[in-house]
């Protein structure tokens, strides 16, 4: 049984232009001590199905279809079963630690405050766990640090922050949403090498949402690219990279730098994401994909299983997608 089993999730919002459909019947699975990461651009949908896991959806926000944890039906579960799961076996990253972090507040008592409440424990004993964790994602003088509030800290630092309240109570699955945004590339390396470090000691699954296909290409072991708020495509990293099956895919991976070959071997997909607004027909990566044809604005292609732990949503066969690449 997989640590989180997701079926046919879907995410609306009621606005006032009309309803926007974020997510699209998503299905995936978590395995424990498992690294998947959920890729694509801006708008793709990736947060708010995060967000809908934890159940943390906007007050405009609903969501239909089964998430189970460890054989638990959650979605929609109601706060108290919410809160039972969140923190204590599930937690999350978010992707930016100055907003999500008190700023009136010493990092001591937000810590802190996560084990009182979960765990019952005293302040003293709170405390003394918090530094222990602080000092496990590798924050200097951790014991001194913990009565700094958060603008004392760099952005790399809040960062680490961040990552320790979330594993204080050592959860069984953390979600990190894009948790190396507006870092540098150096500290980015710095805090994916942490979790994959943190990952190991404590074996914990973890879920990352990023736009960035060559951070998963280093951490993940399996990949689902979402477009549209629908799966275009389920892979294992390495036959991903090596082989993609589907035009976006291709696409995302064309556009990634390289430094053998130059800033002329870049290929930007044209075009806009998708208006979500309105209920979705066809494939939403018509607009963009090279390969479309009448039945792609008509029907929504299926997600289909073709080799080993591998899947994707097109008309077009793999042969048409690699032959138009060469």
């Amino acid at each position: 049984m997989a640590l989180l089993d997701v079926n046919n999730l879907s995410v609306r919002f009621d606005t006032q232009d009309g309803v926007v459909h974020a997510v699209n019947d998503v299905s995936l699975s978590v395995e424990k001590g498992e690294s998947l990461g959920i890729v694509g651009e801006s708008g793709s949908g990736k947060s708010q199905l995060s967000f809908a896991l934890m159940g943390l959806l906007a007050r405009n926000g609903r969501a239909e279809g089964s998430v189970r944890f460890d054989g638990r039906e959650i979605l929609n579960g109601g706060e108290r079963l919410l809160n039972r799961y969140r923190a204590e076996r599930m937690a999350m990253v978010f992707q930016d630690p100055m907003t999500s972090l008190n700023p009136y507040m010493r990092i001591s008592e937000q810590m802190a405050e996560v084990l009182t409440q979960h765990q019952g424990l005293s302040k003293r004993a709170a405390m003394a766990q918090a530094a222990d964790m602080l000092d496990a994602v590798k924050i200097p003088d951790a014991k001194n640090r913990l009565r700094l509030y958060p603008h004392e800290f760099s952005g790399g630092m809040r960062q680490r922050v961040m990552i320790a309240m979330a594993l204080l109570c050592r959860p069984e699955l953390l979600i990190a949403d894009e948790p190396t945004t507006a870092l540098d590339v150096t500290v980015q390396a710095q805090i994916m090498a942490l979790l994959a470090e943190l990952q190991q000691e404590f074996g914990m699954a973890i879920i990352l949402i990023t736009h960035d296909l060559g951070v998963v290409a280093g951490f993940c072991d399996r990949a689902l690219v979402l477009y549209g708020g629908r799966i275009m495509e389920e892979a294992p990293v390495d036959p991903l990279f090596e082989m993609p099956s589907h035009p976006y895919t291709r696409g995302l991976i064309e556009a990634i730098p390289r430094v053998d070959q130059g800033q002329a071997a870049l290929r930007a997909i044209p075009g806009n994401p998708p208006n979500m607004t309105g209920a979705p027909v066809g494939c939403p990566f018509v607009p963009r994909c090279p390969h479309a044809g009448e039945d792609c604005r008509a029907v929504m292609p299926p997600l289909e299983r073709f080799a080993s732990g591998r899947a994707r949503a097109c008309h077009r066969d793999i042969a048409t997608i690699t032959e138009a690449a060469r």
